[in-house]
């Protein structure tokens, strides 16, 4: 049993494999997390158009993952996550969060069962480091390793309507028979590559896991592949606005350390039913509890009837301008052609249709409808 390598990161900012490939195509490269990433390429409304109409390659190799191996990797993650991960079979995947002793939200997180004894922690690229000190400070007591592998992969996405035919054209995984969240090794442009069959964006899609230096192989491959059905490089810009159609939340938006999962309406994650304790346990009975007896501010959308557009942090108020809530994601929606929002609001404020609601912009209350999550829910 060894310890997570506590590495501290450069101050420097960090560059994926892909980031002369970026620069080459002309995007517009932005800090995120202390990486260099690519914000756009051309237009944010064209390349958030093209994933939900064609389809859109994206660099994620910001993100990162986290190896946890050995006989007792499962039982680990069910005592540092609040999910029953134990229970996943081989090569599916499953969402789940961790969280502090308190119940506050340390980041939500994708688990990829690879093996019997391994599995795959995938962290937003802002909290990996505390992910993985998380998991290191949980390890003690199971006979398991927990292995830091930011370093070890390049994450690269192809999402919309087209990406199963265009990656097809790349491997001969069987991609008909791989399921939503589940993922299985395999090759594509003849490299090593783990495919899953998850994303962020609302559309079907793949996320491709491959070596740092089989980046490029895979990108050029993945773009000659898709370029007779209109597939086009995507930044970070147009990922969020996707993200926010298809009501997904953000770490630092919708969830962060002040919220509970029951907070953010995501209870259904916290699994009390799984054998043994887990980090967390105590407090977020609590806050079920507090839950069910009185709901707390709920997660909704909030639909433009103007063309003001509300940003994270803007109050929401009720017609006698009483502050009921505040907009934690904001965006005009290209799909919607229309501003929208989330934002959490008072339970009683919180069905859709209710009248009256406001946001706060800059002084002037514009207004908005609230309506059910998501946005946008692609036809299947």
């Amino acid at each position: 049993m060894t310890d997570a390598p506590r590495r501290q990161r450069s101050n420097a900012a960090r560059h994926t494999a892909l980031d002369a490939t970026h620069r080459a195509l002309g995007a517009t490269m932005t800090d995120f997390a202390g990486w260099d990433m690519p914000l756009r390429y051309s237009s944010e409304r064209e390349e958030h158009l093209a994933v939900r109409t064609r389809a859109g390659l994206f660099d994620l190799s910001h993100m990162g993952e986290i190896t946890v191996t050995g006989p007792q990797a499962g039982a680990l993650l069910d005592h540092a996550l609040v999910g029953s991960i134990g229970a996943l079979k081989v090569g599916r995947a499953r969402y789940t969060m961790i969280c502090a002793a308190d119940g506050g939200i340390l980041d939500d997180l994708i688990v990829y069962r690879l093996a019997e004894r391994e599995f795959m922690v995938v962290a937003n690229a802002a909290n990996a480091q505390v992910v993985l000190d998380a998991l290191a400070d949980r390890q003690a007591g199971f006979d398991a390793a927990v292995r830091d592998d930011r370093d070890a992969y390049a994450l690269i996405a192809v999402q919309g309507p087209e990406s199963p035919g265009i990656l097809k054209k790349t491997t001969d995984a069987d991609l008909d028979g791989l399921k939503y969240y589940a993922g299985l090794p395999g090759t594509v442009a003849g490299v090593e590559a783990l495919i899953a069959r998850t994303g962020y964006t609302g559309e079907d899609g793949f996320e491709l896991f491959v070596r740092p230096a089989d980046a490029v192989t895979v990108w050029e491959a993945l773009t000659e592949a898709g370029r007779d059905v209109g597939l086009v490089p995507c930044g970070l810009s147009c990922r969020d606005t996707l993200r926010l159609e298809a009501g997904m939340p953000l770490y630092g938006h919708e969830l962060t350390t002040a919220l509970t999962p029951f907070d953010a309406g995501l209870g259904r994650v916290v699994k009390f039913e799984k054998e043994g304790d887990f980090v967390g346990r105590a407090a977020l009975e609590a806050a079920a509890g507090r839950a069910e007896q009185n709901p707390p501010r709920k997660l909704v959308g909030l639909l433009a009837e103007g063309r003001r557009v509300p940003r994270a942090g803007y109050p929401v108020v009720a017609a006698d301008g009483t502050v009921i809530g505040e907009v934690t994601s904001g965006a005009p929606s290209p799909t919607l052609g229309r501003p929208i929002a989330m934002a959490y609001v008072d339970a009683a404020h919180a069905a859709p249709g209710t009248e009256g609601v406001r946001v706060d912009i800059r002084g002037t209350h514009e207004p908005y409808e609230v309506v059910a999550l998501p946005f946008y829910k692609r036809q299947k």
